[in-house]
């Protein structure tokens, strides 16, 4: 689940706002010790088995509102607290987006069909820490097009990460997302950005998903973040529905998102919501 935007009546949208209310404003970039990458990994290990365990059920038929309801007891049943449900209000366990919603679609009455692409956005609190991931799943068989802005979405995501290291900057980051995903003909969502993570559910710093190499933030050893580049078939522009929370594109066309939880070691990087580890 990542920060939106306050800026929208601005043209570029560059600057992910923090909640100073919910988040207590903390805007110093904290770095963590190797003590606390273990509970990073205990809760992004559990988020990522939320999201094993609700692939099976994702089938044409089934709700969007079940599958909240089935994360949010597999997560109470595991001993952690689902971190969205009550988030600034927001009324669920988890975050349902599907086909033209760019994120935050909160689970309901809608039943998937054949043919629909949503990402599933989990984020756990277990023991204190924050463990927040998502992933795309496909109901049924999808078009070529949905299929190709999936993979397009989870290698841009994936070459965000591998710059990640002390000494690259945010930037770099963003400048390998998005110029993976531009060449394949897709765009960059400007208004949302992953964010620093650990015992607070979003701080500093923020994680553009598009930007300039070289500039930007210096990574440092022990910074705790999230990558979650939201990718549009169209264009990158997006609009958040009456209710507050979802949004969507504005042209229709459909979008992706994968996002990862990770932390910065001495010479590289540890993704903590891996899959099956």
């Amino acid at each position: 689940m990542m920060i939106k935007t306050q800026q929208h009546h601005h043209h570029h949208g560059d600057c992910c706002d923090h909640d100073h209310t919910h988040d207590h404003g903390e805007d110093a970039i904290y770095l963590f010790q190797d003590a606390d990458f273990e509970g990073m990994r205990k809760a992004g290990r559990l988020a990522a088995k939320v999201l094993d365990f609700i692939a099976p059920y994702v089938k044409a038929g089934i709700t969007t509102g079940e599958l909240d309801k089935l994360c949010h007891d597999y997560i109470i049943a595991n001993g952690a607290i689902p971190a969205p449900l009550g988030y600034r209000g927001y009324p669920k366990s988890i975050c349902t987006s599907v086909n033209h919603v760019v994120c935050h679609g909160i689970p309901g009455d809608k039943k998937l069909v054949e043919g629909d692409i949503l990402n599933i956005d989990v984020t756990v609190i277990l023991d204190g820490w924050y463990g927040d991931t998502s992933r795309m799943f496909a109901v049924g068989k999808i078009n070529l097009r949905a299929a190709k802005l999936i993979d397009v979405t989870y290698e841009a995501m994936m070459r965000g990460i591998e710059v990640v290291r002390p000494g690259a900057t945010l930037g770099d980051i963003g400048h390998a997302i998005q110029i993976y995903a531009e060449r394949q003909g897709f765009s960059v969502v400007r208004d949302f950005c992953g964010h620093g993570i650990g015992r607070i559910f979003h701080t500093s710093p923020n994680v553009l998903h598009y930007g300039m190499p070289g500039t930007g933030l210096e990574l440092q050893q022990g910074m705790f973040f999230t990558i979650e580049p939201m990718i549009n078939a169209g264009k990158y522009q997006v609009k958040i529905l009456e209710d507050g929370w979802t949004a969507v594109t504005r042209d229709r066309s459909l979008s992706a998102q994968f996002e990862h939880t990770l932390g910065i070691t001495a010479n590289g990087y540890e993704i903590f919501t891996l899959s099956g580890e």
